[in-house]
């Protein structure tokens, strides 16, 4: 079931009427009905891997309790790595176990010896690197003894399971969903309105902007030999710009909806493209995924406490690792690297904290440095997302080599004037609500309420008009 279908918003009005009436009840009724829902949310997209879910969260849960209870820290240790050995154990043989056989038998080539190695053929199960997340930070927060075990059953399901951030984030933390699913929750309009107008904020990333860029980036990155160098740019920001409505459009989905039922999920993207240098970007761009790997990765490994040399190393990692979890190609890791590369500078110079408001607070326009810094930073995360968006690396040079033509001052092909428009339109809005939570959550506020529904309205009719050919959300297949 996805966000921008018509399946899914019958699906959103029943829970909400079912839930909302469950709060005469009691918490734990509320919690069951969520439950419900999230697996039924969950088996839509194959019922099989249902299962497999059911038991990953038996699993954490068990092991939390064990944990807890053990009474020498061998017998701790050892439901610890039970605990981690399996989750990761599923995740590598459904996403990695092809590219490791793969990229073994053609190591092997190399040294002129032909093997024949099985792949298997089963699909990725949706979602599994986040709820894997999830149960892994549950896991890792009792070990480190940061957290008691959930002992409600239904509660610890739901934590692991809740349907808006089930399938794509954001990655959520114990400590604060947890507290959230145990108390009562009283209803609130004006949370309710807020929740509305940042799921319609979300469908417009998504419906007009992602999948209207989708359209060209995919016709320029299908076949970009067969194109000129000013083609190339605009199909690699077109593919910038499907990438953050896809994404950033979800996120907006998923909290919107989760505060339709009375319940905060972290924020996961903060106007990434408004950054100055990329340890900004990287602060603001999936922040639940960044934060994830600096709390449970790269401070575990030292940090920046050991010297420049471990801040360097520690930081490779966590961005080759990064590029790992979106995906098992090579593309994906020299992702990681080309941005490790770009983030060193500001590492080793220690700029990296420089920019942590955003950029000209309470004013119109940025400086011009300001804006020459957010050119060249947009600039260097478009490079690195062709890496993301091709097919194999070799792929990626080839796009980069056809770029760097003479072609790249000619006018683009097939120039699409409508896309760039909305695009247009689109920055202009991010950008006068860059303060806020997103871009239209103040938007029209002090207007007449007829004047705001009505731009409520127009946003609607826009979905409707200028919604491309349905397209899946990216991060489905991560």
């Amino acid at each position: 079931m996805l966000f921008n279908t018509l399946q899914y918003f019958i699906f959103l009005p029943i829970v909400f009427i079912i839930y909302w009436w469950a709060n005469n009840k009691s918490v734990k009724l509320q919690n069951i009905l969520l439950l419900i829902a999230s697996y039924y949310f969950y088996a839509c997209w194959d019922w099989r891997f249902l299962f497999l879910l059911v038991f990953s969260t038996g699993l954490d849960y068990f092991t939390g309790l064990k944990m807890f209870d053990a009474s020498t820290i061998k017998s701790k240790k050892f439901w610890f790595w039970l605990s981690i050995v399996v989750n990761l154990g599923f995740l590598g043989v459904f996403k990695y176990y092809n590219f490791f056989a793969a990229s073994f038998a053609d190591f092997l080539s190399h040294f002129g010896f032909q093997v024949n190695i099985r792949t298997l053929e089963i699909i990725l199960p949706v979602g599994i690197s986040f709820y894997t997340f999830h149960g892994l930070s549950y896991v890792i927060d009792i070990y480190k003894n940061r957290i008691e075990p959930e002992r409600n059953i239904v509660d610890y399901s739901l934590f692991v399971s809740y349907f808006p951030l089930l399938v794509a984030g954001p990655i959520e933390r114990a400590t604060h969903l947890l507290p959230q699913l145990k108390k009562k929750r009283d209803f609130s309009y004006s949370n309710a309105v807020d929740g509305l107008r940042q799921i319609l904020w979300g469908l417009i990333k998504k419906v007009i902007i992602a999948d209207n860029c989708a359209l060209y980036a995919n016709v320029i990155f299908d076949n970009p030999e067969s194109h000129s160098g000013s083609s190339l740019v605009l199909g690699a920001v077109f593919f910038a710009f499907q990438i953050y409505g896809d994404f950033s459009g979800y996120s907006d989905i998923a909290l919107g909806t989760s505060r339709l039922l009375g319940i905060e999920l972290l924020k996961n993207f903060n106007y990434p493209y408004f950054s100055r240098d990329i340890a900004e970007f990287w602060r603001r761009l999936h922040i639940s995924l960044s934060t994830w790997f600096r709390d449970y990765l790269y401070i575990p490994l030292g940090g920046s406490q050991g010297g420049m040399w471990m801040k360097v190393r520690n930081t490779f990692i966590i961005f080759l690792v990064s590029g790992f979890w979106h995906g098992a190609n090579w593309t994906f890791i020299v992702w990681g690297a080309l941005n490790a590369l770009y983030i060193m500078p500001s590492i080793i110079l220690n700029t990296n904290r420089n920019n942590l408001e955003i950029v000209a607070k309470g004013k119109f326009l940025p400086s011009v440095k300001d804006f020459c810094h957010i050119l060249l930073t947009f600039g260097l995360t478009v490079i690195a997302w062709i890496f993301f968006r091709a097919a194999s690396v070799s792929q990626a040079f080839l796009y980069l080599k056809g770029i760097f033509s003479n072609s790249i001052l000619s006018i683009p092909e097939n120039l699409p004037k409508i896309e760039l428009l909305l695009c247009g339109c689109f920055l202009l809005m991010e950008w006068l609500g860059r303060e806020n939570n997103y871009a239209i959550a103040n938007f029209g506020k002090s207007w007449h309420v007829i004047f705001r529904w009505s731009f409520y309205l127009f946003l609607i009719l826009m979905l409707i008009y200028f919604g491309a050919k349905e397209q899946n959300f990216i991060y489905f297949q991560f």
